[in-house]
């Protein structure tokens, strides 16, 4: 049975990549931070009680800004396989908390990447990239396009991403990196756009609200369904060879495309209900992302399937579900 450790199981990425991992027999390590309340709530339907025998989940406190708690979870479950999914993503919040951002996205891959390399460990590592690191280098980017970051969160992946491909260079470890771009779903943060415009939609046709507040409806993204993502991240550790992939639709498209694809599911008019508030803005902005995923497609016969339109529905329908769910109540 493989075993595999995933820094930020509780997030979207981490809960999808932990349902195909278990689906596939692995034994799964996942890392959460302390917090006064429960922060499990996406991976609830996977999760048993570790007394059970069955149990092959198991969730670990530890931390990216913690060396000593990484190091030693590496040398206690001695992974097959680490996922390093973990950070601050929110790139609006990464310009309010910038040390913290890259401590945690940037930092972090490289504790956790001396720590397998102290531990002596022969797994197999997978660096969470991101398609903010194109910034503003024109579209369509792919492996060999330039990194021009243009946020905090931005420079740390850059920085991640780096010394990442300098361990696989420098001491023969088994490294990949994932340059995914954006990649949503019903378990995206609720203030992530996309989100928050699927959540407002539902909201506002139930006439549980009746305004949205947004920044640029102009920035272009290539957005793809996450589920299908992770699918990609397992593909780049079962490669012979460790290697870097560029993951996205090789489609763009406006946020006020999405926004009006999301009222639309709902018979609505956003231009009804939507209002600019500046300080949504970013202080540099990215205006256009598309990825060239030909690499992926060749190597490892990696494909998206789900359309924006499609993706915008499952969003926008499970918001809905959310929000007319019988209440429950307690005696």
């Amino acid at each position: 049975m493989k075993r595999a450790l995933i820094t930020g199981i509780t997030g979207q990425d981490g809960s999808y990549l932990a349902e195909l991992l278990l689906s596939k027999g692995y034994e799964v390590h996942g890392i959460k931070r302390r917090s006064s309340s429960f922060n499990t709530g996406r991976i609830e339907g996977i999760y048993s009680d570790w007394h059970q025998k069955s149990s092959r989940l198991f969730l670990h406190f530890a931390d990216l800004s913690d060396s000593g708690s990484l190091w030693k979870l590496l040398y206690e479950i001695q992974p097959d396989e680490v996922y390093n999914l973990a950070a601050q993503s929110h790139v609006r919040v990464s310009f309010d908390i910038p040390e913290y951002t890259c401590d945690i996205a940037g930092n972090g891959a490289l504790r956790l990447l001396e720590g397998i390399r102290h531990v002596g460990l022969k797994t197999r590592f997978y660096q969470a990239s991101s398609s903010e690191m194109f910034g503003a280098t024109p579209p369509p980017q792919n492996e060999d396009t330039k990194f021009y970051p243009r946020s905090p969160y931005a420079c740390a992946k850059q920085f991640a991403h780096s010394i990442t491909v300098n361990y696989r260079e420098s001491y023969g470890m088994h490294a990949s990196c994932g340059i995914l771009f954006n990649h949503e779903s019903p378990r995206r943060g609720e203030t992530f756009v996309t989100r928050k415009i699927a959540r407002a939609a539902a909201k506002i046709k139930l006439g549980l609200d009746s305004k949205l507040y947004l920044g640029n409806l102009n920035a272009r993204r290539d957005w793809g369904y996450a589920p299908e993502y992770v699918e990609a991240m397992w593909l780049m550790l079962q490669q012979d060879q460790p290697s870097d992939f560029v993951i996205g639709t090789g489609q763009t498209h406006s946020v006020e495309d999405f926004l009006r694809l999301a009222f639309e599911q709902l018979d609505l008019d956003w231009r009804e209900y939507v209002e600019i508030d500046p300080q949504y803005f970013r202080p540099t902005e990215v205006e256009s992302l598309r990825a060239d995923a030909s690499r992926a497609q060749k190597h490892l016969q990696w494909q998206y399937r789900t359309e924006l339109d499609e993706l915008v529905r499952i969003m926008v329908q499970a918001e809905t579900a959310f929000l007319t769910r019988p209440a429950i109540t307690t005696a």
